[in-house]
C-alpha cells in the first residue's frame, strides 16, 4: 500500500492531522496557546479564598429576633392579668348591654320576673325614657310655671306672678349654637321625675317622691331668685309650682280632635328651708 492509511495514526498524514486542526470530531489540543494553564474562574471577594491561611471564615450575623407588640410582649405573669381584665371588661360589658335592652325592651317574661333586678342596675345612672322598639313621640306641651310668696322688709307679705320657667329655657336654647344642657333637660327632667313618683293628689310614693320633692323645690326657689321678684330687703318665704299643658294640634289631613283648652296641675306651697338656699347666704336671700 501506498503511504499511510487515514486515520491509522501510523504517521503524519499533514501538519494538522487527518481531520483538521483538532483531530476526529474536534478532539483536539484545547483552544488558546499550548502549554497554557486552565483557566480556574475568579472566587467572588468576601468569601474564605480571601482570607489569609490559617483564619476561620467568619460566620454570617444573626438576624436579630422581631419585637413582640401588645400583650404578647409582656411577661407571662403580666399577660394572665390582663388577659384576665380584658375577660372581665368584656363580661361587664354584655351584662350592661343586655340590661339596658330589657330595660327600654317590651314587657315580656324575663323582666316580668326579674324587673326588679334590672331597674335596680340601671337606675339613676343609666336611667333610659324611651322605648326600643315603639317611640311614642310627645303629643303634649308641658310649661313649667312657679310664683314666690314673699316676706316684705315691713313685714307683710306679698305674692308675686306666675313666672314661666319653661318659656324662659326655650327662648335661651332657640337659636343658640351650643344650648346648655341644663337649660334643656333640668327642668324638664325634673317635673317627668316628680311626676312619675307622686300620685294624682301630689302625694309622694315611697323614697323618690320625696326626693322629686326637695329637687324640684330647690330648682323653683333658685330661678326665682334670680329673677328677683321682690324689692329692696324682701325674702322668699315660700314657692309654689304648676304645670300648663296644651295639647299639640294634629295635622290638617287627621280627623283626631283635641281639646285646646290648656290644663293646669296646681302643686302645694312649699317653704324655703335652709337647705333650698344657696351657699353664699345660708342665712337667707334678702336684698
Amino acid at each position: 500500500m501506498d503511504g499511510y492509511e487515514e486515520g491509522s495514526g501510523g504517521g503524519p498524514a499533514g501538519p494538522e492531522g487527518p481531520e483538521g486542526p483538532e483531530g476526529p470530531e474536534g478532539l483536539g489540543r484545547p483552544e488558546g496557546p499550548v502549554g497554557s494553564p486552565e483557566t480556574v474562574p475568579e472566587a467572588p471577594r468576601g468569601t474564605a479564598l480571601d482570607a489569609p491561611p490559617g483564619t476561620a471564615p467568619e460566620a454570617p450575623p444573626e438576624t436579630a429576633p422581631e419585637a413582640r407588640v401588645g400583650i404578647a410582649g409582656l411577661k407571662l405573669g403580666y399577660q394572665i392579668a390582663a388577659a384576665c381584665a380584658l375577660a372581665l371588661i368584656a363580661v361587664a360589658s354584655c351584662v350592661h348591654i343586655g340590661m339596658l335592652f330589657f330595660h327600654v325592651a317590651p314587657s315580656n317574661t324575663l323582666t316580668k320576673q326579674h324587673g326588679d333586678v334590672v331597674d335596680a342596675w340601671v337606675y339613676p345612672e343609666f336611667e333610659q325614657n324611651w322605648k326600643l322598639f315603639a317611640p311614642n313621640p310627645l303629643q303634649q306641651n308641658i310649661a313649667v310655671q312657679a310664683r314666690a310668696e314673699l316676706r316684705t322688709a315691713d313685714g307683710g307679705v306679698r305674692t308675686t306672678d306666675w313666672y314661666d320657667l319653661s318659656a324662659q329655657d326655650g327662648a335661651a336654647i332657640d337659636g343658640s349654637l351650643l344650648p346648655s344642657h341644663t337649660r334643656q333637660n333640668e327642668l324638664r327632667r325634673a317635673w317627668d321625675f316628680y311626676v312619675g313618683s307622686h300620685d294624682a293628689q301630689n302625694r309622694p310614693v315611697g323614697l323618690r317622691g320625696q326626693l322629686s320633692e326637695h329637687y324640684i323645690r330647690r330648682i323653683a326657689h333658685m330661678r326665682l331668685d334670680r329673677e328677683r321678684p321682690g324689692g329692696e330687703g324682701d325674702a322668699i318665704a315660700r314657692v309654689q309650682l304648676r304645670s300648663r299643658t296644651t295639647n299639640v294640634r294634629p295635622p290638617k289631613w287627621s280627623e283626631e280632635k283635641v281639646s285646646p283648652k290648656p290644663v293646669y296641675r296646681l302643686l302645694p306651697w312649699w317653704p324655703v328651708v335652709p337647705g333650698d338656699l344657696p351657699l353664699a347666704g345660708a342665712e337667707g336671700t334678702t336684698r
